[in-house]
């Protein structure tokens, strides 16, 4: 991680805001509703999702500072193992409790604001703070696997972005991530198995 971290975190937000916006989209349409006049539906809805922002690029830091360490640590001979274990993670989150809850949120968006809502201006701020972190829980297994593994490549920014989407908006949601689950624990085993695999998953870590 060789660039400085105003420009990487300028480049993080963008692309969090590329992958992440359109499975928040129900979310954001919903909360449009909630404010009466063009103005303040124009503010509050900016308001909103500022928060959500902020949450994600927020998170471009920690991202930021791992990969520091992680080009002082690894070798290029750990890169399978690391590969393997960030498959592992990704896949076996996808079954856990605290996704199935962050994901119930995301999947919600009238029960999210019902429970969640908070008035005024600053208001709508911290909500979009809060949704932002219920999105962080249910996909930062999946973010580790676009930085860890996929070297943050355009190909596995889309590929990320559509399992989200999926997981998030579709019927067929809860079920579809389970098998991304599955498969990503399977080619965790298989990376472990062939470490020259781990070669053609992403770039450099």
């Amino acid at each position: 991680m060789d660039q400085a971290l105003g420009p990487f975190l300028g480049t993080w937000t963008v692309m969090m805001a590329a992958m992440m916006l359109p499975s928040a989209t129900p979310m954001i349409r919903l909360h449009r509703l909630g404010a009466d006049g063009r103005l303040r539906t124009q503010l509050w809805s900016a308001a909103f999702v500022a928060g959500y922002l902020i949450v994600w690029a927020s998170v471009g830091i920690v991202v930021w500072g791992a990969g520091i360490a992680a080009s002082s640590i690894l070798i290029p001979e750990q890169r399978a193992l690391a590969v393997s274990a960030i498959l592992l993670l990704a896949g076996v989150y996808q079954f856990t409790s605290v996704k199935a809850t962050c994901l119930r949120a995301c999947r919600t968006p009238a029960d999210f604001l019902l429970t969640h809502w908070h008035r005024g201006l600053s208001g709508q701020l911290r909500l979009g703070i809060e949704h932002g972190l219920y999105c962080l829980g249910c996909c930062w297994a999946l973010m580790a696997l676009f930085v860890g593994v996929g070297a943050m490549s355009l190909v596995w920014a889309v590929g990320i972005a559509l399992v989200v989407l999926v997981e998030k908006v579709r019927p067929e949601g809860i079920v579809f991530g389970r098998i991304a689950g599955t498969l990503l624990i399977a080619a965790a085993v298989i990376v472990l198995a062939r470490p020259e695999l781990a070669m053609s998953v992403g770039g450099p870590m």
